[in-house]
């Protein structure tokens, strides 16, 4: 007796249904992941990280992009939310829906205990594969501590942390400068998000 294998969505699938949806889903190999509600301290940092580079930024030629802009990595097929993102030179779109960025400078991702492992492993390896991609800002909710990975020129990643309320973080690539008491100022630690499920698999 033979089986078949259920199909999964294409990517124009996926983008039908999440362009109709109610709330956000990331899909990666034929299936989406719904993406699940996140802690005050996730919030109140993205929001933090949001402003304060919008404001470095307001009259330069990069822009800060907030949570809701959806990056494709034509590369690998992921489809993804980071939490922030930053383009510069003007924004690269998959399609005249005009809601897909191809071409992040710098991607913002604050952690939480059900997604670190991904953000800081397979999730940056897919980034890694954008061309323009030069900067990874990765931001804990639960304690002071930021990470900054940057491209070299001969395409190697330097790490450089700062986990002091005191210090700052240079976005070289972006031309901005990040202060961690700014950013962690009213931050509260001990909730936790609830990271993703998966959502939708065609039968």
């Amino acid at each position: 007796m033979s089986t078949q294998s259920k199909p999964f969505l294409t990517p124009e699938q996926y983008l039908e249904i999440e362009r109709k949806a109610d709330f956000k889903s990331e899909y990666f190999r034929g299936e989406m992941f719904a993406m699940a509600g996140a802690s005050l301290a996730h919030n109140r940092l993205v929001t933090a990280v949001t402003v304060d580079l919008g404001q470095q930024l307001r009259r330069g030629p990069c822009e800060v992009l907030g949570s809701d802009m959806r990056v494709a990595i034509t590369a690998t097929g992921l489809y993804c939310y980071p939490d922030a993102s930053v383009c510069c030179g003007g924004p690269q779109l998959l399609d005249g829906h005009k809601d897909t960025l191809l071409n992040p400078t710098l991607i913002v991702e604050v952690l939480s205990p059900s997604t670190e492992a991904f953000d800081r492993g397979a999730k940056f390896k897919h980034y890694k594969s954008i061309e323009t991609f030069r900067e990874y800002l990765l931001v804990a909710s639960e304690s002071v501590d930021v990470e900054l990975r940057t491209r070299q020129p001969d395409g190697r990643w330097i790490l450089t942390s700062a986990d002091r309320l005191e210090d700052t973080l240079d976005l070289q690539s972006i031309g901005c400068r990040l202060s961690l008491a700014d950013l962690y100022e009213k931050v509260e630690f001990g909730e936790r998000g609830l990271g993703m499920r998966p959502l939708f698999r065609p039968s």
